[in-house]
């Protein structure tokens, strides 16, 4: 049905990459500095972007297909396939002296580099399996009490309900659900704001939010609602202060902010989706406060004297990110293959991966917008979108569109909510041709 664009893709090396303008950018850790600051003026961009049709080579994709679905399931890019065939071939060789010499230091350079990339240090970041996973430590290691509540929305996502109604049932805490838009073409930061101040009450000690929301693509204004949080909280005292945890996969690995800049207390990510990092690897990124008010529910290998309060009497101490990051014996190939992720899309320029995505998710949006049997869910423009693309088309149901897309080779989703809508995700690894070729086989539904 469609041509193969790319052919096969050649083996490049670090050097290769630097040789396309991928020069690493400084790997800053900034730590979280209270109270929010005021941002400064974005910094002029000091290196050329990639070329994009070159750096699609670093996928083993079959490009007979247009992967429009970088939200679901991402391919790795070389660096990160050589990292986890590197590692995987050297515990089948050796397995334990292997795992022994390297599994502590390899988890926490993968923690260091997801820091370096979000702008935190290394103790403020736990690894988890995916966002599901991470979701429900978080939830699960609150220390909520009977009157007191956790304050989500009706637009957020299943794992996100479901995590806090199961937390709610061994606490006895309550869940509460607000609206935050009366939709996407008419929601705005005031507003969203507005109804999330609106909704807390004393009782709140939790607000559950989605940065990029999975069903429609509209992007929260996390920023604005962590600013409005705060003299609200300056008037609690710190086991009162309302904590603002984010479901974060579909912000992370598109926008160029960090940690401290959108001011949340936790940020949870898988990071096998825009990251196109290992599978089964996720990160966790804590505030000190939140790191105060949370208990691990998964033992630790990690955290320094994990094994001393069970063979004596030792303190632990403080709650830190390793505590958080569950122990037992895992994928490590793909835990340690996560700097790698990291480490790439830094070459790239997390500046340019932004422009990028927000240029053919852009197109795709203007283009849906013409056609008169199309109904574009997502707000138009980067301010309150990223990368995913929603829409509806007149008279089929959203799964019908995903099937026809198939037919074309065209790999899209349906959102797996009440109102299920048609998504389509461009990430880096795209072209404008592959928007343009999209575009053509929805105007075909006519």
């Amino acid at each position: 049905m469609r041509a193969n664009l790319n052919g096969d893709a050649p083996d490049v090396s670090r050097r290769s990459l630097l040789a396309l303008g991928l020069a690493a950018g400084p790997a800053a850790a900034a730590a979280q500095a209270p109270p929010l600051q005021p941002l400064p003026p974005a910094a002029p961009v000091t290196r050329h972007a990639p070329d994009w049709n070159r750096l699609r080579s670093q996928w083993d994709l079959d490009w007979s297909e247009v992967d429009l679905s970088a939200m679901l399931f991402a391919s790795n890019p070389k660096p990160v396939r050589d990292a986890i065939s590197r590692h995987r071939q050297a515990l089948d060789r050796n397995p334990i002296t292997y795992l022994e010499r390297n599994n502590k230091a390899l988890q926490n350079a993968s923690r260091r580099a997801a820091g370096a990339y979000f702008g935190v240090p290394m103790e403020q970041v736990a690894l988890c399996e995916s966002t599901t996973s991470g979701i429900a430590l978080v939830y699960a290691g609150l220390n909520l009490r009977y009157g007191e509540e956790a304050l989500t929305s009706i637009h957020d996502y299943y794992v996100t309900h479901e995590a806090l109604r199961l937390a709610s049932r061994r606490t006895g805490a309550g869940v509460r659900k607000i609206v935050l838009h009366d939709g996407t073409a008419t929601a705005s930061t005031p507003e969203i704001v507005r109804r999330v101040l609106g909704g807390i009450t004393p009782a709140t000690r939790v607000l559950a939010l989605t940065w990029v929301h999975s069903s429609t693509g509209l992007k929260l204004p996390i920023r604005a609602i962590a600013e409005a949080l705060r003299p609200i909280n300056a008037q609690r005292q710190p086991a009162d202060q309302v904590l603002f945890f984010v479901d974060g996969v579909h912000g992370f690995g598109v926008e160029n902010t960090t940690f401290p800049e959108l001011g949340c207390d936790v940020l949870v990510s898988g990071c096998h989706k825009w990251i196109f990092g290992p599978r089964g690897t996720g990160v966790i990124f804590f505030s000190p406060l939140a790191l105060a008010r949370l208990a691990p529910t998964i033992p630790t290998f990690l955290a320094s004297g994990a094994y001393s309060a069970w063979i004596g009497d030792y303190d632990p101490g403080p709650v830190t990110a390793a505590h958080m990051t569950p122990g037992g014996f895992k994928a490590f190939e793909q835990v340690w293959s996560m700097g790698e992720a990291f480490q790439f899309l830094q070459m790239v320029g997390k500046e340019h991966v932004a422009a990028r995505t927000y240029e053919l998710a852009d197109q795709l949006k203007r283009g849906l917008a013409v056609m008169p049997h199309v109904r574009v869910q997502t707000p138009q423009g980067s301010q309150m979108s990223a990368g995913i693309v929603s829409f509806d088309v007149a008279g089929m149901s959203a799964q019908a569109v995903v099937s026809h897309l198939r037919s074309w080779r065209i790999l899209g989703s349906d959102a797996p909510y009440a109102t299920p809508h048609v998504r389509l995700t461009p990430s880096i690894r795209n072209t404008p041709q592959d928007i343009a070729f999209a575009l053509q086989a929805v105007a075909s539904l006519a």
